[in-house]
């Protein structure tokens, strides 16, 4: 009786998943043909947005606000448990991303990432620090929202993981009037399915959130910004973001 239970969930997950992976096909058919229209007439383009917001929704999250984002001129550090991370911060801000250089050769999604100004670093070519550095200073001084996760990897949801301050060489010294906000992106009960951690591969992940039974909550909590110049350097920055982030998810 037991496995008969077991089977039948699991064919409901299956179609669920089949439902949601159905409805991420159809907004891509309708947004990339639109921002290519966009693109054609050098227009702003907000249709990666709206399709990553879409994304997010469609895969069950539902993003709620809390405190007010800067819009440009920012760097955001979040916290970082999912790839559900990127598609809830992007759809809330239009924020471009720092992600490791495997994503581009992804199918699909590295595709969308370069739509989203995703800047891609090879984290193990130390040789090419100088110019992955130059590739984010960049991005800051064109006035772009740049969102890092500074922990480098995913952690669990109720776990903090250090900050690397590597990628904010950028800001050594701070360009003027760029500000650094921290970002707690907190899950609520739903945060130990979602988070993406050990050796799970990433389809069960994917897998596992798309067969999700409803909806679940993605909170984003937009903290204090602070100016990066009061810092004594990229560390301080990375100690500073996540100290509150860190006071953000004390009970």
């Amino acid at each position: 009786m037991a496995s008969r239970s077991i089977a039948r969930a699991d064919r409901l997950a299956t179609l669920r998943a089949s439902i949601r992976v159905a409805g991420l096909i159809a907004a891509l058919l309708v947004c990339v043909p639109l921002h290519g229209v966009w693109r054609l007439f050098r227009l702003p383009s907000p249709w990666p947005r709206l399709f990553l917001a879409t994304a997010a929704r469609l895969c069950g999250a539902r993003r709620r606000t809390v405190g007010r984002p800067l819009k440009r001129n920012v760097i955001y550090l979040a916290n970082h448990s999912s790839w559900l991370d990127i598609l809830t911060i992007a759809g809330a801000t239009g924020s471009a991303f720092v992600a490791k250089a495997e994503l581009r050769a992804a199918p699909v999604v590295g595709w969308l990432a370069t739509l989203n100004r995703t800047i891609f670093v090879a984290r193990g070519a130390r040789m090419g620090i100088a110019g992955q550095i130059a590739q984010v200073a960049a991005a800051i001084a064109e006035g772009w929202a740049v969102t890092i996760f500074p922990e480098g990897t995913t952690s669990g949801h109720d776990e903090l993981l250090p900050f690397k301050g590597s990628l904010l060489a950028a800001l050594e010294p701070p360009p003027l009037g760029v500000m650094v906000q921290p970002i707690w992106l907190d899950y609520g009960s739903a945060g130990p399915l979602i988070a993406w951690v050990g050796d799970e591969p990433g389809q069960a992940n994917a897998l596992k959130i798309l067969g999700h039974r409803g909806s679940f909550p993605a909170t984003l909590h937009f903290l204090e910004p602070f100016d990066p110049a009061a810092c004594a350097d990229r560390k301080a920055i990375a100690a500073e973001a996540r100290k509150r982030i860190a006071t953000a998810m004390a009970p």
